[in-house]
């Protein structure tokens, strides 16, 4: 399921990140946002959510969200 679909405060684990656009994906790994590594939804804002990856929190948008595959930990 994607990122988008994911429950507020629940841990989950990356699975794949789904995108052609190598922007986006470098983006997304800067952030340490790469498959295997655990991300959860804080909190949902208006057009997307706060993550918390690795010691970060982060805003994204629907469209980063949704790019975002991950399985329940």
């Amino acid at each position: 399921m994607s990122l988008l679909a994911a429950r507020d405060g629940v841990e989950y684990t990356i699975n794949n990140i789904v995108t052609e656009d190598e922007e986006m994906d470098a983006f997304l790994f800067s952030l340490g946002c790469y498959s295997g590594e655990p991300i959860t939804v804080v909190r949902r804002v208006k057009g997307g959510c706060v993550v918390s990856i690795k010691d970060g929190r982060y805003t994204i948008d629907n469209l980063l969200a949704e790019a975002i595959e991950v399985n329940v930990m």
